[in-house]
This record gives C-alpha cells, structure tokens and sequence, in this order.
C-alpha cells in the first residue's frame, strides 16, 4: 500500500495477518531469525533450527532395569513355590539399576524375588523369562534416529532427551529482539508524579513483559513525545536491532497521532484499522525491512494487539506454531450484545457449577486493565453474530486451567465491597480458593440462580409493598416453595454519595429534584436503585424529576468515582465506598445484604471456605472496619 493512503478500515483479523505478511516480504524483512548454536542445557523455550539425530542409543548397552541379579533364563525353568531352583554363586551377578548386563547373562530377578540360602545360593522360585527387567540397548533412543525436527519449541523434557542422544550443543533460533516505543507528551515513567492529565506508561512494561513470556528480549525506549519527526527518528533507529518493533499511541485519528503517518512515511502501511474490539485502530507495517506494529494506547487494546497481531509474527520468525491456548464450552451467566462487523474479544470470569461451566462477562472497555486481570478467559464473537443470549453455549480461550477453575465460587449479584475483602481472604487461606463476583444487580444475581449459571447470589432488594428485602423476590422469581436458603451477610448503610464537605448542603433523597443537581444511579435490578425508587415513591417524586436518573453504573465505587471526578454531585450508595474515595456521606437507610444459595449446596465442599470466614471475627472485624457495616447476623440463617 502506498504512503499516500495508508488508511484501511476494518479489515478481519486473519485478512490483516495475510496482507501485513505479504508486505513484510515486500519490504524485505526476514522470514527467520537467525540461527546460533547453545548448550543443550540452555536451549530450553528456543525453536529448534534444524532437525536433531540421535548420535548414540539410549541406553548404549543392554542393562538392568531392578536392582537384583543377573541371571540366564534358562537356568530358571521350571523355578516354583514348590520345587524352587538353586542358582550356585558363579551362576548369577549382583546388579543395581542402571548396570550393564553382565556378559552371558539374559534376564534380571528383583531383588526381593531372592531368596539367599547360607552357602550363598539364590533361590528362585518362579521361572523368569528373557530379558525381564532388561532394558536393551537403544530401547529410549536409537543412534541415527529422528529425535525432533526443526521448529520444535524445546522443552526441558526435550533438552534431556537430545542430551541422552549425545547432544552437547544445539542449533536454534536465537531470541527475537522486540523493541517498544512509547509515545506521547502526556506519557509519563513509571514511578513519576503525575500532573492532571498525565498517564503513566504501564503499557510498555505489560508488552515487554509478554515479549520476554514469548521467549524474546524485549527493550523499551524513552518516552518519545508527540513529534512526528522525532518519532521517526526513534523508530528507525529502534528498527536497526529489533525483528518487530512496537510504537505505542493513540493510533486512531486524534489530533496527536502520528502513528500511522510515521511509519508510512518512513517505510509502509500494510492495514490500519481491524475488526477487532478492542483493538480496531491497530497499524501493521514494516519500516526499515522489520516489521513495526502501531499499537492502540489503552490498556485492553494494547494487550490483545500482542496476543491477536505480535505473537504470530514471533513465531513465525521463529519457525514454529504460535503458542494456542486451551479451550472449553461455557454456557453465558447473562446476555451478551455485540456490534455486527467487529470481531468482539470479550473477559469472562469462569466457574463450574454443577455440570456446567459457566462464563460471565467482565466489563469491556478498552482502558479496564484490571478486565483482562481477572479473567479466566476469552471469548470471541464472531463480526457477523449480534451476541449470545444468557444460557446460550459459548466457545472459551481459557486463561486458567480447569481444574482451578473448578475451585472457583461464582457469585452474581449486587455488588459489596464485603464479597471483594471475603475474596481476598479466602484467597489468602487457600491459593487454590477463589471467590469470582460479578456485578449485575440483585434481580439479575436471583434469575442466574434460578437458572443454575451460579452458586450464590447476593441481594438486597426492598419490596415496596412488603418492606421486606430479598424473601418475596425469591418467592416470585425461584417460586413460594424453592429449595433455596438466604444467609445474612451484613447490615449496611447506604446514602447519598456527596463531595467532600457536603458543599450543596444536601439533607436526603428530597434534595435530588434541586435545579442543576446531577444525579448518577445504578443500573436497572439494583437493589439501591430499589430502595431509591422506594425512597422517591414515599416522598410523592416522579424519577424523571432527578436529573441524572437514567445514569446508571454498575458497582457502589463507580458511583463514587463518578462523584470524585466531579462528573456527578451525589449518587446512592454505600458508606464504605464513600470513604474509599476520601467523600462526604448522607444517610438514607440501613438494609441487610444477604446470599441467596440452593439448600443442596450449603454443605458443598466448594462452598465450605465461604462459611467458615463468615464465622471467623478477624474477618468480621475487617468488614466493619471499612465502615457502614454492621456483623451482628453475619451468616445467620434468614431462610
């Protein structure tokens, strides 16, 4: 593609490696990296650069397999419990494993086979066959075999075995060099103070740390700032040493990228722009004869770019297979819309219940890190596919093995801060303990309940006609007579969210209708947007009177957050998670949050951890240390 129209927009996945390879070629960059010679004991995770032939059979001689004795089969016929043979002391040899087979001798008796007379003799009493417990010359390995072809990623299992052939030294495919280039006037290192505005640079140390997991040497470069010259300049000579280099920024069109235009005035655009979310603005190309990614800046972005564009390519330098994760059939813990066109790659978080295994999606945008820290997986809708509906089976790159994720509690539900401390201590107890919570309100927790997509389901929602909280919805949703227990978790106080010092005065609920005031809510089927609901109902407010009440957020802290930022002045919500962001707090309510679990699977192995920390008082303890919190009927049986 020439530099004048570098701009190609959705382009699938596969259709961009096809062409981004057609132009690494074009440009001259090497197919493969080259070839040095290492010590077998260091050759492990390298790619094998031609194939290894056995120079010498393993074991190079017959020997024995038991510790015991030599002897000739023959001698041994007829041996029994009942009529044993006497072997004299010239007719056998003592051996330990690992020895040759002494001449003249064709089989090995155990040791605990034998039984010594007081003259010396060996006593047999069962005959033995030729060459038991031999193991022949060449058995393992034979000298001139093929023992690996070339491009074969060596494992420890495989130096061992070239070594025992009589390998000393290996041909391999040396490290590829990655070289990462971050750049931007508001990009700032690691460990700097940050201004309002600035972003630390944690991109380049996440793409550096994957290339050294790929097996390659990964160098990152001083921050380059929004200077298309300058840029250039880096690039080119990042380019002089590296076999891929990666530019970070912002590469879609904003007002500072420069990616694109780089690197197609510097050398060539192959795509830019691939349908793939996260990850559409990527920028494939070569410069210099090496191949140069531009790297979308969030986070999400960048991480996937690596696994879905840089990981091929560096094994394709390498001459071997990419590296393919395991895979497994999930079925969705809720509904899960895509935009049609774009290859959508969404988190999941995993857990086995019952016989299935269930995937809940994690939050999807582009900048949530801390998405792609708590998955347990990847799923991938397809461009032409409008989503998957909750129930609906799913295909899952799995991210952990399955028998961890086996361990896992899935809780759905409303989100407390108190499932996220219990988290981290069972976690803390028990590595292999995990407690996975996702955040879709109460009403949502109960119908993944009531449709076995979880194990427990946290609510606290206020039924305005009762004033009870959770009981006449599980009545409605799982029926009067559902064989389902309700646990208390906690009492805990929920209010209006407000700035520090409370600067707009605000009394309660009744103050939320104030001209100019914006409200920020949480989402439809939460239990706090309930009690909201039930609050403006007992003060005769129509909702469309709140400003801000279709704004919704999923969780109490991004209720905060929202109000922190100043992006809202007051949002229902926990004490707690006031307090995290250093707010002002209005009481409204104290309501009990409580878990709603199958009676079948209170005495599950799986959730036992789960009730022994609601019993500890440490654990208590720390729940009302964060404030707003009450324990009084931590894991009393409310049903």
């Amino acid at each position: 593609m020439s530099a004048a129209s570098p701009f190609v927009s959705d382009v699938p996945a596969a259709q961009a490696l096809a062409v981004w390879r057609e132009a690494r070629a074009a440009a001259g960059c090497p197919a493969r990296v080259g070839v040095v010679r290492v010590p077998v004991g260091d050759a492990v995770g390298r790619v094998t650069a031609e194939p290894v032939w056995a120079v010498r059979s393993s074991p190079a001689f017959d020997s024995a397999a038991m510790d015991g004795i030599a002897v000739r089969a023959a001698d041994t016929v007829g041996a029994s419990e009942t009529s044993p043979v006497l072997l004299a002391p010239g007719d056998f040899d003592v051996v330990d494993t690992g020895d040759p087979l002494p001449d003249g001798y064709d089989a090995v008796v155990m040791r605990e086979h034998v039984h010594r007379t007081q003259e010396g003799e060996a006593e047999l009493r069962a005959a033995v066959p030729p060459y038991q417990h031999v193991r022949s010359i060449g058995e393992d390995i034979s000298a001139g075999e093929l023992l690996l072809p070339e491009g074969h990623r060596l494992r420890p299992v495989d130096v061992a075995a070239c070594a025992a052939a009589g390998a000393v030294q290996l041909g391999v495919r040396r490290a590829p060099r990655v070289v990462i280039v971050p750049t931007g006037d508001e990009i700032r290192p690691i460990g700097a103070e940050l201004a309002p505005g600035d972003i630390l640079d944690t991109n380049s140390m996440m793409l550096a740390a994957q290339a050294r997991q790929a097996g390659c040497e990964a160098r990152v470069t001083a921050i380059v700032p929004d200077d298309p010259r300058a840029i250039t300049e880096v690039l080119r000579e990042a380019t002089r040493d590296a076999d891929l280099v990666l530019l970070i920024a912002g590469s879609s069109a904003g007002r500072d990228d420069y990616t694109s235009r780089v690197v197609a005035g510097a050398g060539v655009v192959a795509v830019h722009g691939v349908a793939v979310r996260p990850g559409h603005p990527v920028v494939l190309g070569a410069v210099e004869a090496t191949p140069v990614i531009g790297v979308p800046g969030y986070p999400v972005s960048a991480a996937l770019t690596f696994d879905i564009f840089a990981a091929p390519a560096l094994a394709e330098l390498e001459g071997a297979a990419p590296q393919e994760r395991p895979v497994a059939t999930a079925h969705l813990a809720r509904k899960l819309p895509s935009a049609i066109g774009m290859d959508d790659w969404v988190r999941v978080r995993l857990g086995q219940v019952g016989d299935r295994l269930v995937a809940t999606p994690l939050p999807r945008g582009a900048g949530v890190l801390t998405s792609l820290v708590r998955a347990d997986g990847l799923l991938v809708v397809p461009s032409g596919v409008e989503g998957h509906h909750a129930g609906e089976r799913v295909r899952v790159e799995l991210l952990r093995g399955l028998s961890e994720i086996g361990r896992t509690i899935v809780a759905i539900g409303s989100h407390d801060l108190v499932l996220d401390l219990a988290a981290s201590a069972l976690r803390a107890k028990d590595p292999l303990v995990t407690l996975a919570s996702s955040n879709v309100g109460s009403l949502g927790g109960l119908v993944a309940l009531r449709d076995g997509l979880c194990h427990v389901a946290g609510s606290h929602l206020l039924d305005p006609s009762t004033g009870e909280y959770t009981l006449p919805y599980v009545d409605r949703l799982l029926g009067a007579g559902a064989d389902v227990a309700v646990i208390r978790l906690v009492h805990r106080d929920q209010g209006l969210i407000v700035a520090p010092g409370n600067p707009l005065e605000l009394d309660g609920v009744k103050d939320l209708t104030r001209p100019g005031l914006r409200y920020v809510n949480r989402q439809r089927g939460a239990g706090t947007r309930a009690l909201l609901d039930h609050e403006l109902a007992g003060l005769g407010i129509d909702p469309a009177e709140v400003s801000g009440y279709s704004r919704e957020e999923h969780t109490h802290l991004a209720v905060a957050a929202a109000v922190a930022a100043g992006r809202a002045d007051a949002g229902l919500g926990i004490l707690a998670a006031a307090r995290a962001f250093g707010l002002d707090f209005v009481p409204v309510a104290q309501e009990p949050y409580d878990l709603v679990v199958r009676t079948d699977a209170l005495a599950d192995d799986l959730l036992a951890p789960l009730w022994e920390l609601l019993a500890r008082d440490d654990f208590r303890a720390q729940v009302e240390a964060l404030g707003g919190y009450s324990c009084a009927e931590t894991g009393r049986r409310v049903r």
